[in-house]
């Protein structure tokens, strides 16, 4: 799943960009890849070997390239998790891997080069192992030494290297990574938030986060992230849930010291790790593992009373399924949008179709859900009375073609086949899929539906937890009902 936004996310979250809390660090780095030239800019190719300056973590590291326009990179180029209850001699390997990249020499015509270390050992050996000749050491003794320093020299980093990489799993591409720097960011939160605590709850959160990250990375070093994208969003579930408790946990814990402060002197504590913004979901119950359809974004923990029909719902959304396309070269496939119901109301959406199906996507709703054009169908008793509120083909293909001109903010998914049928059902329709494997055919049904919705609803709540989808400017009134 890709998203598209208007504005860039705030870089106080952690690891939105790079070095968010060591700024001059980045500037150094930075000025270093300038004077040697390895940058990324227009003239790279697929074939440039790029400076990564690595950002070293507690749970392993982020490496980023060095643009060259001048401002940090948003997405790291690589990122590299450390083995879960990892020992001091697996951490020394992850520093060595986080080394700088050796020099190497070309060797002229012929093909290769050569390390420049192992050219120092050379030239070194050859000065020590005359020496040791002109002393008295056989020859037979010292022409080998000489022979094999520059060897080891050349040759051992790379054999500790694949000795190192044992206990870290290294995650690469675009897709991938992008899965894992939210990760990231919420782990970072609950190693924080550990450390700055003796509460075996937020210890034992950190422990669990880090097992998460190993998982992930170890499952997208073996799959693409959109075959393997139900175990990725059943981890990042999780992982928000955890940051969800341990920001609840937080709370108390301040709470209790108020209390106490307020009765005896007490020693300042240290402070304790703040929760990333951009990152903190409300209180959502597609996080808890309850049987059953979820409910969508928004709702609370508690029982609601139902909302009165003739009120307009604001911080609704609409989602809906289109022909698919690929926003860009080794992209991969666009085939559902969700954007802010407001957008319906954009002056090239046609109307005023647009505000009749906003006026309808309005009304009874919770705040924050997400309704199918499906669900629509199936309210205006089955798409028999959609005449009556407007042409949906046209405003759906005005919306997109309002997304793909960046005119207005949206979350584009690449739906699985079966996943993208459920929501263009209604909610009370069935999918039917033959398993040739099995011989039989396999019926999806609302529960499927919803935990789609659900899943859906995960991605929508990282991406307008600071800033809410742009609908767009010089937006229409809606329309005004007749009481």
């Amino acid at each position: 799943m890709t998203d598209t936004l208007h504005t860039r996310p705030p870089t106080a979250a952690h690891h939105a960009r790079s070095f968010t809390r060591d700024p001059g660090r980045w500037e150094k780095e930075r000025s270093r890849a300038l004077r040697t030239g390895h940058v990324r800019d227009h003239t790279c190719t697929a074939a440039c070997e790029l400076m990564l300056v690595h950002e070293r973590t507690g749970w392993g590291w982020i490496a980023w390239t060095v643009p060259g326009d001048g401002f940090p990179p948003e997405t790291p180029h690589q990122i590299g998790v450390l083995t879960p209850a990892a020992t001091r001699t697996q951490r020394l390997a992850l520093r060595w891997l986080t080394r700088r990249p050796a020099r190497r020499i070309a060797l002229g015509a012929v093909p290769g080069s050569l390390r420049l270390s192992a050219a120092a050992v050379a030239l070194l050996s050859l000065i020590a192992g005359l020496f040791a000749i002109g002393k008295g050491v056989p020859v037979g003794v010292a022409l080998p030494a000489m022979l094999l320093a520059p060897l080891l020299a050349e040759h051992l980093p790379g054999r500790l290297d694949a000795r190192a990489c044992e206990h870290v799993r290294i995650v690469e591409g675009d897709d991938s990574v992008r899965y894992m720097q939210r990760l990231a960011a919420l782990h970072t939160s609950l190693v924080q938030a550990a450390a700055g605590s003796d509460a075996c709850e937020l210890r034992r959160s950190a422990e669990i986060g880090q097992q998460l990250m190993w998982d992930a990375a170890d499952l997208l070093q073996t799959q693409a992230p959109r075959s393997a994208s139900a175990d990725l969003i059943a981890r990042e579930r999780l992982m928000l849930q955890l940051a969800d408790q341990v920001a609840q946990l937080l709370k108390r814990i301040t709470a209790q010291d108020g209390t106490t402060g307020a009765d005896q002197t007490r020693e300042p504590e240290r402070p304790l790790g703040t929760y990333p913004p951009g990152v903190r979901p409300p209180a959502h119950s597609a996080y808890r593992h309850t049987p059953g359809p979820s409910p969508l974004k928004g709702t609370l923990l508690m029982p609601q009373p139902e909302p009165t029909p003739a009120v307009r719902t604001t911080g609704v959304y609409l989602l809906f399924a289109h022909e698919p396309y690929y926003p860009g070269p080794g992209t991969q496939e666009i085939n559902t949008t969700v954007v802010a119901a407001d957008t319906l109301l954009h002056r090239q959406v046609l109307q005023p179709d647009g505000a009749r199906i906003h006026d309808l996507l309005t009304q009874g709703r919770q705040p924050g859900e997400i309704i199918p054009l499906a669900t629509l169908t199936h309210e205006l008793n089955g798409g028999a009375d959609w005449p009556t509120v407007g042409d949906w083909e046209r405003v759906t293909i005005d919306l997109l073609q309002l997304v793909r001109a960046g005119d207005c903010d949206a979350l584009s998914l690449g739906l699985p086949e079966i996943a993208r049928a459920l929501v263009c059902t209604g909610p009370d329709s069935q999918v039917r899929a033959f398993d040739a494997a099995a011989g039989e055919f396999i019926v999806y049904r609302a529960a499927e539906r919803a935990a789609v919705l659900a899943e859906v609803d995960v991605f929508l709540n990282c991406l307008v937890a600071e800033q809410d989808l742009w609908p767009g400017d010089g937006l229409l009134a809606p329309l005004v009902r007749r009481v």
